[in-house]
């Protein structure tokens, strides 16, 4: 049996060895290789569509592929035969995007940007520092006693509520199912009319599905406070981009700080570059996957016993 391996990051080969399999690095650029295109396992990161799409027309022996991104869509559409099983990078990246969202949380409530922009120009900016009112009603100025909703409750957001919790913000998450998950109390989308009027800052960490296309809404941006801010690193297709530079524009909402979006890159003429209090993060939140090898080899150990892989879409 072949495992391909992508060259387009550095993995711990070594760990992957001792198992009855041959293991062969390729260029996600290029085609497949004529000597590797009867491998059964092909491993893919930052694949490019050509490649995805040759290896789906010409890999006939193909049994598994283990997608390092936490939303395979270039695997999915790529055409591979339904017979394929396809795994994703859910957990690789929980982290990295957690640590990133932090960030833009901060950033969010501590207006580093507005500080960056104004240094730029040569300015103090007087008005963010010096006493300032402490947790004030009409703004989002700190975690400690903030009402944070995390949309999309699932790992990342498991990683990410902690800390939040840690700096004083009260953490609920929205998911498909009602619960409570790790100490969170989460609850269903019907509940979202009730819980979007007390949210300070609104994270979203959705997947990109027809179910969630533009779940934020002109309707749903308008039952948050005016000081609410917004936080996208799950899909850009969650947000509906129009409605967002309104609410910006008319200043319905706090602001945004986006990871992701519809098309990317953000075309130069998108409203979000210069509506008021929007940042625009490009897609930097993962891109850096977290002890993949582990993964692989759990895979690759269930593959060769005949037992159900994690992760399975």
């Amino acid at each position: 049996m072949k495992l391909l391996y992508p060259t387009s990051l550095k993995l711990d080969i070594a760990s992957l060895e001792g198992f009855s399999v041959s293991l062969h690095p390729y260029d996600v650029k290029a085609t497949i290789p004529e000597d590797l295109i009867d491998a059964e396992v092909l491993v893919t990161w930052a694949n490019s569509a050509a490649n995805l799409k040759d290896a789906a027309s010409r890999m006939k022996n193909l049994r598994w592929i283990q997608s390092l991104a936490a939303g395979p869509n270039d695997v999915l559409s790529a055409g591979f035969a339904p017979s394929v099983i396809v795994t994703t990078g859910s957990g690789l990246h929980d982290r990295t995007v957690a640590e990133h969202t932090l960030g833009l949380l901060l950033n969010a409530a501590r207006r580093f940007d507005e500080m960056r922009d104004c240094q730029v120009q040569r300015k103090w900016a007087s008005h963010l520092g010096g006493p300032q009112p402490d947790r004030p009603k009409d703004r989002f100025t700190t975690l400690r006693d903030a009402n944070v909703l995390i949309w999309g409750y699932g790992n990342i957001a498991k990683t990410l509520a902690p800390h939040l919790a840690a700096w004083g913000a009260t953490v609920r998450g929205v998911a498909r199912s009602a619960g409570v998950r790790d100490g969170v109390e989460v609850y269903a989308e019907d509940r979202l009319p009730n819980l979007l009027p007390k949210t300070d800052a609104l994270v979203m960490i959705l997947p990109g599905s027809e179910s969630t296309k533009n779940a934020l809404n002109a309707e749903r941006l308008a039952l948050l406070p005016k000081h609410a801010w917004v936080v996208n690193v799950g899909r850009g297709t969650s947000v509906d981009e129009d409605a967002l530079a309104d609410a910006l524009e008319k200043g319905e909402i706090g602001g945004a700080a986006l990871d992701v979006f519809v098309k990317e890159p953000l075309p130069s003429e998108s409203r979000l570059y210069t509506a008021p209090n929007c940042i625009v993060s490009p897609h930097a939140a993962g891109g850096r996957p977290q002890d993949a090898e582990p993964l692989i080899a759990y895979n690759l150990r269930r593959l060769i016993a005949g037992q159900e892989l994690k992760n399975v879409i």
